[in-house]
C-alpha cells in the first residue's frame, strides 16, 4: 500500500512539475517572441535592434532545446525508476562486482555505473548545446580537442574525489548505526568546506589558466575598493574564459583567507576600468550583506534534512519498491538508496525553487545598492547593459517565468532600482 501510494506520488508530481515547465517555457517563448522587433523604451538609446533581436532568436533556440532536454530528461527519470532500469543495473553490478570485490566494491561500482551510463545519456545535449547553439550565436570557443580534454579530466577528478567521498558515506552508513545520517551530514560538509579552499588553487587550474592581474591602474583601484570595503583576499586573477566562451564574468572564490578575485578575461575586454570596478563592487556586497555565509548555512540546514529524510526511507521497503527498485536481500542497499534519494528529491523540490529564486533575487538587489554606494552607480548600469548586449540576455522576459526561475532581477528591474539609488 505505501509503495503504491509513493509511486503515484512520485507519478504526479513529475507530471505537475513537466505540465509547468512546460507552461512557463512557452509563455517565456511567446513574451520574447512577441518583443522581438522593438527594442524596449528604457534602452532604445543603449541597446541597437540586431543586438535586441539576436538576444531574442538566442533565448527562443535555447527554449526550444529546453523542452526537448526537459521532455528526454523525464523519459530518463522514469526509465531508471519505475521502467526498472536501476533496477536491472543494479542487479548486473550486484552479480558481476559483489562475489569478487565486496559489499564496498559493489557498491562504489553501481555509483560509478550510473554516473558513467547518466553522462553518456546527457553527452550528446551539452555537445548540441555547445557546438551547436552557442556556436550559431558566436559564443562558443571550445574545440573539440578541448571539450575531450575537459571531459577526460573532469572523469579523473571525479574519480579521485568522489569515490573517496562516496566510499566514506557509504562506510558510514553501514556501520554507524540508526544515526549514521548525521554523521554522513557531517562528512559532506566538512567535504563541502574542504573543496571551497581546495578549488581555487587545486581544481580550477586543471581546466583554466589563472594568471595575476597585470594592470597596474585597475589592480590599483580593484585594491582601493576592496579597501573600503574592508575585504582582503589572496590575489587578483584572470582567467582564460576566452578559450571556451565568449561569456563574461568575475567572481570570487575560495573560503576563509583562501579567496580569490577571478576576472574572465573576455570581461576585461568588454568593461572599462570603473565598470569593471562597479561590477566588482556589486560582488562584494554579496559578502558585506552575508549573503555567501546565508547560502552555506541554508545550505547545511537543506542537506542535514535530507540526509535525515533518507535515515528514515533507507530503512523502507517501499520506498524502494515504490520506485521500481527490489532491495537486495544478501547485500546492503545503502548505495541503491543514495541514488533513488538522488533521483527523486529534484522532482519534489522543484515545486520550492520559486521560493529560493525570490531570495536570491533580493540578494542581488542589496548587492546592486551597496555597490552604488561604493562605486558609480552609472558605471554599473552600462556595466550590466554591455554585458547583457554581449552575453544576449533578453531585455523582454516573461514576468512569471521571471519570478518562478530568474536568480538575477531582469534588467530593467535593476536598472530602475540602481536609477532610485544614484538619485
Amino acid at each position: 500500500m505505501q509503495a503504491l501510494l509513493l509511486t503515484s506520488l512520485f507519478v504526479a508530481a513529475l507530471l505537475v512539475s513537466l505540465a509547468i515547465k512546460y507552461w512557463l517555457a512557452t509563455r517565456q517563448m511567446r513574451h520574447v517572441a512577441t518583443h522581438r522587433d522593438a527594442v524596449p523604451a528604457a534602452f532604445a538609446a543603449t541597446i541597437p535592434l540586431a543586438a535586441h533581436q539576436k538576444a531574442a532568436d538566442y533565448t527562443l533556440a535555447k527554449g526550444r532545446f529546453g523542452l526537448l532536454s526537459t521532455a528526454f530528461g523525464a523519459a530518463v527519470l522514469l526509465g531508471w525508476t519505475l521502467l526498472g532500469g536501476l533496477d536491472a543495473l543494479n542487479g548486473a553490478v550486484l552479480e558481476a562486482i559483489q562475489p569478487r570485490w565486496g559489499d564496498m566494491g559493489y557498491q562504489l561500482a553501481l555509483l560509478a555505473a550510473f554516473a558513467l551510463v547518466g553522462g553518456l545519456l546527457d553527452a550528446p545535449f551539452e555537445v548540441y548545446s555547445t557546438f551547436r547553439i552557442e556556436q550559431r550565436f558566436g559564443f562558443n570557443r571550445m574545440t573539440w580537442k578541448l571539450y575531450l580534454v575537459d571531459a577526460l579530466k573532469g572523469l579523473l577528478v571525479g574519480v579521485l574525489i568522489g569515490l573517496p567521498i562516496a566510499a566514506l558515506i557509504l562506510w558510514i552508513m553501514g556501520a554507524t548505526g540508526s544515526l549514521w545520517w548525521l554523521w554522513a551530514w557531517a562528512a559532506w560538509m566538512g567535504f563541502n568546506l574542504l573543496i571551497l579552499v581546495l578549488y581555487p588553487t587545486v581544481i580550477a587550474p586543471l581546466f583554466n589558466k589563472f594568471e595575476p592581474l597585470a594592470d597596474e591602474s585597475l589592480k590599483a583601484r580593484v585594491q582601493a575598493l576592496m579597501a573600503r570595503c574592508g575585504f582582503t583576499a589572496k590575489g587578483l586573477f584572470v582567467m582564460d574564459g576566452s578559450r571556451r566562451s565568449a561569456h563574461a564574468n568575475a567572481y570570487f572564490t575560495g573560503f576563509g583567507a583562501a579567496k580569490r578575485v577571478v576576472f574572465f578575461d573576455t570581461l576585461l575586454s568588454k568593461l572599462t576600468p570603473s565598470e569593471v570596478e562597479a561590477v566588482l563592487a556589486h560582488e562584494l556586497g554579496h559578502f558585506k550583506h552575508k549573503h555567501v555565509l546565508k547560502r552555506i548555512v541554508a545550505m547545511f540546514g537543506i542537506s542535514l534534512a535530507g540526509f535525515a529524510l533518507l535515515g528514515w526511507l533507507a530503512s523502507q521497503a517501499w520506498f524502494y519498491q515504490g520506485l521500481g527498485v527490489q532491495p537486495n536481500i544478501g547485500a546492503p542497499n545503502d548505495a541503491l538508496a543514495l541514488l533513488l534519494f538522488l533521483l527523486v528529491a529534484p522532482v519534489f523540490g522543484f515545486f520550492v525553487s520559486p521560493l529560493l529564486a525570490n531570495l536570491s533575487r533580493k540578494h542581488e538587489f542589496q548587492a546592486d545598492a551597496y555597490a552604488c554606494q561604493q562605486a558609480s552607480g552609472a558605471d554599473l548600469s552600462t556595466a550590466l547593459l554591455k554585458l547583457h548586449e554581449d552575453n544576449a540576455a533578453t531585455l523582454t522576459p516573461d514576468p512569471v517565468y521571471v519570478k518562478f526561475y530568474y536568480s538575477h532581477p531582469p534588467a530593467s528591474e535593476r536598472l530602475a532600482a540602481m536609477k532610485f539609488q544614484t538619485a
